[in-house]
């Protein structure tokens, strides 16, 4: 009895950490220069599609990262 409470207090404990706040920052940085490339009239393909990328790993990370909480 007592080692299944042990289990279930550990089981409910939070993985924030104050690192957090600076994925969800970077994140917003990344969505807000993939929109600049977007709505510009002289595109950079390769800008667009670096940033596409690594907006779409960091989008999996913040809610991996949401998850946890």
């Amino acid at each position: 009895m007592l080692f299944a409470e042990a289990a279930a207090t550990t089981a409910s404990t939070s993985t924030y950490t104050s690192f957090d706040i600076y994925v969800l920052i970077f994140t917003l940085v990344i969505a807000i220069a993939v929109i600049r490339q977007v709505i510009s009239p002289k595109r950079n393909l390769f800008a667009l599609g670096f940033a596409s990328v690594a907006l779409i790993v960091f989008i999996l990370m913040d809610v991996v990262m949401i998850k946890g909480w």
